[in-house]
């Protein structure tokens, strides 16, 4: 049976991610931390890991990591706006707290997961999201069988993700880690779909040697 393997890769830190603050569909930078983040990642994977494409999001925060990744392994880059984090609509800009106040209401539908709900201000549901995440990375997966690609995305898309492969439900309580730049391997078939091989490999964070290479 051929597959596609896949690197599952969420984007490198923000300042927002510091600060809590919810960015969906908001173009937010990578700040100093992301932007090394992205290097050691890139260095980590360069020369070990047999890439045919990247595919990234649109937004900056996950396009600037993959050109480092790009940058470092030669592969091609394709931009994908399908890949982009799930829109929060009004809330976006906003703290978890923030939220709280601002709709009290929405916020405990909201931390339900309530997979029809979607927040006020143009949001997305979880059931849209879902589809969208499921049918494009289905779509990049099938156009690379027998070959391995680099997907840099954000924290939502790589949850939606991890539940398809381990065949979870929206509304389960999540118990894995969507740490920026970890590593997140997954394995693709006509027949089977999505399947896990492994998740938040952050070693390349932990090695400091990496750094060196950068400089």
């Amino acid at each position: 049976m051929e597959v596609t393997r896949i690197l599952a890769i969420r984007h490198g830190e923000t300042a927002w991610n510091v600060g809590g603050r919810l960015q969906g569909h908001l173009d937010i930078p990578l700040n100093d931390t992301g932007r090394q983040q992205a290097q050691r990642l890139a260095c980590a994977l360069a020369g070990r890991e047999a890439l045919s494409a990247i595919y990234s999001s649109d937004l900056g925060r996950a396009l600037d990591t993959a050109q480092a990744l790009q940058s470092a392994t030669g592969a091609p880059l394709t931009v994908r706006p399908a890949l982009r984090e799930r829109s929060f609509g009004d809330f976006q800009g906003q703290t978890f707290e923030q939220v709280s106040q601002a709709w009290p209401e929405a916020a405990e539908r909201w931390r339900k997961r309530d997979p029809a709900w979607a927040p006020p201000g143009g949001g997305e549901s979880l059931l849209t999201f879902q589809e969208r995440v499921a049918q494009e990375v289905q779509a990049l997966a099938a156009q690379n069988i027998g070959n391995q690609i680099a997907i840099v995305t954000h924290g939502g898309v790589l949850d939606v993700l991890y539940r398809q492969a381990a065949r979870l439900g929206l509304q389960d309580a999540r118990t894995w880690q969507l740490t920026n730049t970890a590593v997140n391997r997954l394995l693709w078939s006509p027949e089977g779909g999505l399947g896990l091989v492994g998740w938040a490999d952050v070693s390349h964070l932990e090695d400091a040697s990496l750094d060196e290479s950068t400089t």
